[in-house]
């Protein structure tokens, strides 16, 4: 039975990923780990985890994560801990002899020119935006890294760029959380104070492209057994929505009715981000959960959870 190994397997696509595993037809020996079990910012520490379960597939989700205003205060922090959790994994699973790698990273790697529909070929024509791009630096040379340990050591990588990932086991917490999450907290908290009005970021202009986290684990699950695919490949829905109609849509799923503010002083990022997923598709693979079925998903997770003590990161 093939030994799989996910790093980050608490976080958010690691917790669907887990369920995506349990309730596959396909079988396989799983170890889920988190950064309670190593300290992969440490190559030691990566090493010793390589070591001790000797994977033949390294899913490698962990990262630091967050959102605009996350990655606006703390750059550093987030260029500092990816690129160690790219090198220090990719140098133990290559030196170690583990033969294939599953590795994910944000769209935002893109860069900041990038035309929309993006496809994977725009990656190198230009630098990320400017909010994220610490991070996003730091992410994408996970795809150099799957080249040059492919190449001296026989790990073949297939890198894989999500959408703007939402769903269940996601990050509520408002000082790091994505939109999706931070509307969904906003409006529920101001429903149930009765509250006249919720305080939203930017114009609301911009347009974004959304993927159920359910659909990016199934895909996953799936790439363990395949043995080659063209990557980067996008995963995501390949339709787009502006943050003002997603904000009206997260609104009426949680049947809040009061005002939605624009603080127009605070930024929007990237203009418009829609991915190309035509490659995706080519290999028969489809991430089709409609944005309103999946909120309703994401929202009645969200809502059975709330007063749950530690079922949900606030």
């Amino acid at each position: 039975m093939k030994r799989v190994l996910i790093t980050g397997a608490s976080g958010f696509l690691g917790s669907n990923l887990r369920v995506a595993l349990e309730k596959s037809d396909k079988k396989f020996d799983c170890i889920f780990l988190n950064s309670s079990d190593y300290d992969l910012t440490e190559l030691s520490q990566a090493s010793k985890m390589v070591k001790e379960h000797r994977p033949d597939v390294v899913i490698h989700l962990a990262a630091l994560s967050g959102g605009i205003g996350a990655n606006t205060e703390r750059p550093a922090d987030f260029f500092f801990e990816n690129s160690l959790l790219v090198t220090n994994v990719f140098q133990a699973c290559g030196s170690l002899g583990v033969k294939d790698m599953i590795y994910t990273m944000g769209g935002c790697s893109y860069p900041n020119s990038a035309s929309s529909p993006i496809s994977e070929g725009e990656m190198w024509e230009g630098m990320p935006q400017g909010n994220s791009s610490a991070y996003s630096v730091a992410k994408k040379m996970g795809i150099i890294a799957g080249q040059a340990y492919e190449k001296q050591y026989g790990l073949k990588t297939k890198v894989l760029v999500p959408g703007n990932l939402y769903g269940k086991y996601d990050n509520y917490n408002l000082d790091n959380s994505h939109v999706i999450p931070a509307l969904i907290r906003k409006f529920h908290e101001a429903k149930i104070s009765n509250s006249p009005k919720v305080n939203l970021w930017g114009t609301g202009s911009p347009i974004r492209d959304f993927v159920y986290a359910e659909d990016v684990a199934s895909i996953i699950v799936d790439l363990i057994d395949f043995k080659h695919i063209e990557t980067p490949m996008n995963l995501s829905s390949g339709n787009g929505i502006s943050i003002k109609e997603l904000s009206e849509l997260v609104a009426s799923v949680v049947d809040y009715k009061g005002v939605l503010e624009w603080d127009t002083s605070k930024p929007d990022g990237q203009k418009e981000k829609v991915f190309d997923v035509a490659l995706m598709e080519s290999w028969g693979f489809k991430c089709d959960t409609n944005l309103m079925q999946g909120l309703r998903k994401s929202y009645d997770w969200f809502s059975t959870n709330y007063e749950v003590e530690g079922a949900i990161r606030l």
